[in-house]
């Protein structure tokens, strides 16, 4: 990679970033529902794991880390709330997750481009794998490092049952359907703003 082409992806990266950072602290990246919140997150992610590659899916995933758990000081209920039993294991749900959300997702185009699909379709399939892995990656941290908390327990339900319904059925189906939607026609738009620059 030329150092013309460094500085142009660390832009992207940048870019992307500020957008992820911009929607964490207005309401465009959250939507509140009760002691939950459905995150519109994913999308900056997942465009920039689809543009800029597993790399940069991995590094825009730990900003929106971050970003989550800068919410548990205060800005969500829930977070205040993990981050009161245990803050280094609410440290660790917030981040890694999302993480390896970006890294899986960016993987996952790079994988699909080899294949014969039509390239629309991997941008959908990414888009929609980028909300699964954040919903299943989260609710797993989630009850391993805080299947023995009480005060996370009565918040959510009382059973392991009750709280994978809780988290999955209200929040996955809305940021699957935002994330295809919009990652697709973002990403392919994008995407071909880029080979035109190449060109």
């Amino acid at each position: 990679m030329t150092k013309q082409n460094t500085t142009k992806r660390l832009a992207e990266i940048a870019v992307l970033g500020a957008i992820i950072v911009l929607m964490s602290f207005t309401p465009l990246g959250y939507l509140k529902i009760g002691p939950l919140s459905i995150t519109f997150l994913t999308i900056p992610v997942a465009i920039g794991a689809i543009v800029l590659g597993a790399s940069g899916g991995l590094i825009l995933g730990t900003i929106f880390g971050l970003t989550s758990f800068a919410q548990c000081f205060g800005m969500d209920a829930f977070g205040t709330l993990l981050f009161g039993v245990n803050p280094l294991f609410t440290a660790i749900l917030c981040i890694l997750p999302r993480a390896a959300m970006g890294y899986l997702t960016g993987l996952c185009f790079e994988l699909l481009k080899k294949t014969e699909i039509k390239q629309t379709f991997a941008y959908a399939i990414s888009a929609f794998l980028a909300s699964a892995l954040n919903t299943v990656l989260f609710v797993s941290a989630l009850l391993l490092l805080f299947r023995n908390s009480e005060p996370v327990i009565e918040n959510l339900g009382d059973s392991v049952i009750k709280i994978i319904g809780v988290l999955v059925t209200t929040n996955s189906l809305v940021e699957a359907v935002a994330a295809t939607v919009l990652v697709t026609i973002i990403a392919k738009a994008v995407m071909e703003a880029v080979e035109k620059r190449r060109k």
